[in-house]
């Protein structure tokens, strides 16, 4: 669930624990190792692109994100440049074959605005020709509804001590921002970790309105990791977008 949470130096180290590599990094790494310059929006700690070189890309890797706390973890690896800031602070000028915003980071993007100026910052680092690659939850399939205090996930940190997540939404959830909080609990700290983060669920008309006012075309969209099709129960709207 992308949020800011990750700024803290303890979560940050946690990261890749709680998100574990699967499909969409999978789908990812295809299309990076592909390019042979890449803009990864929103890095983290750095291991997809860390991944990709020891993958044996060769070519240009280069990660951003506005989080200290991750990036201690990416200069830990040496696949590339990493960059502290965020695409209204960084500029690029028709620099990469591919820039990619995993883990739902565009989410983050709640205002038209921060949305318009992002896309923005991506047509200008994309080089004629490229791709800007990157997902969000499907608001039709309502997924915000899942995330209750009951579901709390627990898993194994490297030393084998038990992290606790637990979320809950702020309700009424109006028009396409969900509100919520995210809990974390380690046994080694005296208090628990609590986040609140507001995430915005543009339907697949939307971002396609905002993609064409940038200067972008949708050349593909997904509805899951298998690459099947976009449809009203699908749990993703994966996008693959290039310059008009």
């Amino acid at each position: 669930m992308a949020d800011r949470s990750f700024s803290d130096v303890s979560l940050a180290a946690l990261y890749d624990t709680l998100n574990p590599w699967g499909p969409s990094d999978d789908f990812y790494l295809d299309l990076v190792m592909s390019a042979r310059s890449v803009l990864d929006v929103g890095c983290g700690t750095g291991r997809l692109l860390a991944r990709a070189r020891e993958a044996g890309h060769e070519g240009r890797l280069c990660g951003l994100d506005p989080a200290a706390a991750m990036l201690v973890q990416a200069r830990r690896r040496t696949a590339g440049e990493w960059v502290l800031g965020d695409l209204g602070s960084a500029r690029w000028e028709r620099e990469f074959d591919l820039v990619v915003m995993t883990g739902h980071a565009f989410q983050v993007l709640v205002h038209d605005e921060e949305v318009r100026s992002a896309l923005a910052a991506v047509r200008q680092a994309l080089a004629d020709g490229g791709r800007f690659v990157f997902e969000t939850r499907n608001p039709a399939v309502r997924p915000w509804e899942a995330w209750r205090p009951e579901r709390a996930r627990v898993v194994s940190d490297a030393h084998g001590d038990a992290v606790r997540v637990r979320h809950e939404v702020e309700t009424p959830v109006l028009g396409d921002r969900v509100t919520f909080s995210e809990t974390f609990e380690h046994p080694r700290w005296e208090r628990p970790r609590v986040s609140r983060s507001t995430l915005r669920f543009l339907a697949a008309e939307a971002l396609g309105g905002f993609l064409g006012e940038a200067g972008f075309v949708v050349r593909e969209q997904y509805g899951d990791w298998g690459r099947e099709p976009l449809s009203p129960t699908a749990p993703e709207i994966i996008t693959v977008a290039g310059p008009a």
